[in-house]
């Protein structure tokens, strides 16, 4: 036998070699699988048991609170709490209708000014980008207070005890146009925007067909960042709105967490007795239904927020 024959003869598998295990190219496998599954189920359900527990004292009767406390599994349930601000209606209605009505005009307003403007200053070839860049950064580091703020927009804007003093002082956020002019540079290649120009399209045109289409996931992530912080907003409604009719839900629910007068004095009007009235658990349920309506939206940006986590992702 020469040598190539030997050589062949060594080179078949199962003589002097052993097979190679299966190599798994990502994830975990066996044990390891399961154990981070685990984790990651007990982290999941910390994040959401504080929700449900709400709900379950909301669900909770007035009299098993006070006799027993906070309980996961309380010896009465009830729907007193939600029955009650069902039938208080018109206040909390009318701020219900307030909140989603701020929110919605509130988030394209600020959506519409953040976009443009990270954009703008995101080209290369806008000539004050630096200087515009520098003055929205600027407001980060100094602003003139709550003093100089109110005088504007009660004296100067004359905007008290309107909708619009719940709408502007959010509707120019510099962190995220940061953000957003970040994205633009990772997503909008100058090329694009380039033969877009040659074929004889408008600056406008390019932004809303090309642009807008390509930075969708950030665009929808600083709409929900827009709409948590116009959904949670009480504070500008405690300085310039003195009209019930105007008074969003979080400010509401504010007043209503510090004290019951609101309920007490719904209570009187309607005749209702003190001693049944339940209190802790419409607390809890008003948490309920301001919060609910945001846990809903959010399952709808989920895609988008992982696609902007993947954005830079992969080196050009």
């Amino acid at each position: 036998m020469d040598s190539t024959a030997v050589k062949k003869e060594i080179k078949k598998p199962g003589l002097f070699t052993k097979k190679k295990k299966k190599a798994y190219s990502e994830g975990f496998t066996g044990i390891t699988n399961i154990i981070a599954n685990i984790i990651l189920a007990i982290f999941s359900i910390a994040c959401i048991f504080p929700f449900i527990f709400v709900i379950i004292i909301s669900l909770t009767s007035e009299q098993s609170l006070l006799q027993n406390g906070y309980s996961v599994f309380p010896s009465e349930w009830s729907l007193d709490a939600y029955k009650y601000l069902i039938e208080s209606g018109g206040a909390l209605a009318q701020s219900y209708i307030v909140t989603i009505i701020v929110t919605i005009l509130g988030t394209i307003v600020n959506v519409t000014m953040v976009s443009t403007y990270a954009y703008a200053i995101s080209r290369p070839n806008f000539a004050y980008r630096k200087q515009f860049t520098f003055l929205a950064f600027f407001t980060m580091l100094f602003g003139g207070g709550m003093v100089p703020s109110y005088i504007v927009m009660t004296q100067v804007l004359g905007l008290k005890n309107t909708i619009w003093a719940l709408i502007l002082p959010l509707a120019f956020n510099v962190f995220n146009i940061i953000v957003m002019r970040t994205f633009f540079q990772k997503s909008v290649p100058e090329s694009i925007i380039e033969s877009a120009r040659i074929d004889g399209a408008s600056e406008l045109k390019i932004f809303v067909k090309m642009v807008i289409p390509l930075a969708l996931p950030g665009i929808a992530t600083i709409a929900l960042f827009s709409t948590l912080a116009y959904w949670n907003d009480w504070f500008n409604a405690m300085l310039y709105i003195d009209y019930q009719n105007l008074v969003p839900l979080q400010h509401m629910l504010m007043k209503i967490e510090k004290n019951m007068e609101f309920i007490r004095q719904n209570a009187m009007l309607s005749g209702q007795v003190m001693s049944a009235l339940p209190q802790e658990s419409v607390r809890m349920a008003m948490v309920v239904i301001s919060t609910l309506p945001i846990a809903c939206t959010y399952p709808f940006f989920q895609k988008y927020f992982i696609s902007g986590l993947t954005i830079g992702g992969v080196k050009e």
